[in-house]
């Protein structure tokens, strides 16, 4: 059930229905009860009240864009919560935004400027109810995935096909079928490097969501025919600038001292080589060494002498075998075939 299409009674119309003497004795009380309920009304289960003391302190609700019956399209959301202090509403609560799915920093920090404004101009009144209206109207306004694709790592574009996780997390659908179909083929290839005891204990593979792991299920089917992200397509092609250049070369140079620190697992793996850029203009750069320096940086051979020429000829006189022991290594017997 959507807040839109229920009936919003004002805090503000319940208090003038109050008869006076119980406002002017207990008017803090009954303004804060009296709030609660009818937020309690018009969003059913949609808020979580924290009481210290008995007395009702942070007040916290998941607020969603204005879609009307249409939850699938609601692609952002955020945490309100509301911390009232001890003489609200005669002074300002604490507002804290959290986890918001969708929205990026500078969404954010507007939500934020229009609450302070808010809460400015109605020092002294019941504020809950307008403070969950603007941050659903600037969530309404907002209603599209900002930032960046974690997968593409481009933007989310007019055009693009993206996909809602459960857990409001936002992908390129042609993305996202790449990631599981990759992350399938990684599944197989580790079992099959099992023996079968564990193969038969091992997890069976899940889609997860690359950003918290939780659990997600999509036709991977569906998700191929989306097309690819608009800002890949457009994109020029790369190039391998200077910058880029001199930044290969300082992560190169910190590498080498994580490695010669010991700070660095499986440094010494004989894998296959690091990817590297090159380009046409940075192959003709490359200068093949002459021949003659070549034989120069060769070092010559030196003269063996007898000393050096002695441990080899005691290594060769060592492979004979030792007439004192057979095959069995047992003491007093000479081995079959050994000369009297």
């Amino acid at each position: 059930m959507h807040l839109e299409n229920l009936s919003r009674p004002s805090p503000d119309l319940i208090l003038a229905s109050l008869p006076s003497a119980v406002i002017m004795s207990t008017a803090v009380d009954v303004r804060i009860n009296d709030e609660l309920q009818a937020l309690q009304a018009i969003l059913i289960n949609g808020v979580a009240v924290k009481d210290e003391d008995g007395v009702p302190r942070v007040i916290e609700t998941v607020v969603h864009p204005s879609t009307g019956d249409k939850v699938e399209q609601q692609y952002v959301c955020v945490t309100l919560e509301v911390i009232l202090t001890p003489d609200y509403p005669e002074s300002s609560p604490e507002v804290i935004l959290r986890n918001p799915r969708g929205l990026d920093e500078a969404v954010v920090s507007n939500i934020h400027s229009k609450i302070k404004e808010k809460l400015d101009c109605h020092i002294g009144n019941p504020i809950l109810f307008e403070l969950i209206e603007i941050v659903r109207e600037y969530l309404t306004q907002c209603n599209l995935p900002s930032g960046q694709c974690v997968i593409c790592l481009h933007n989310f574009v007019n055009g693009d096909e993206f996909i809602k996780t459960p857990c409001y997390h936002h992908f390129h659908s042609h993305c996202l079928s790449k990631h599981l179909i990759n992350s399938r083929k990684y599944y197989d290839e580790e079992m099959e490097k099992l023996p079968n005891w564990q193969r038969v204990e091992a997890t069976p593979y899940k889609q997860t969501c690359p950003v918290c792991r939780c659990e997600i299920s999509f036709d991977v089917k569906t998700l191929e025919q989306a097309p690819p992200p608009v800002d890949s397509v457009n994109a020029p092609p790369f190039m391998l600038t200077d910058d880029l250049k001199a930044l290969q070369e300082r992560m190169a140079a910190q590498l080498a001292r994580q490695i010669a620190r010991g700070g660095v697992v499986g440094s010494g793996d004989d894998g296959p080589p690091l990817l590297t850029i090159t380009t046409a203009a940075d192959k003709e750069q490359e200068v093949k060494p002459s021949t003659s320096a070549v034989q120069a940086a060769k070092p010559e051979p030196r003269p063996s002498t007898s000393a050096e020429a002695t441990p080899e000829v005691e290594r060769q006189q060592c492979r004979v075998p030792f007439r004192g022991f057979n095959r069995r290594a047992k003491p007093g017997r000479r081995e079959r075939g050994a000369p009297r």
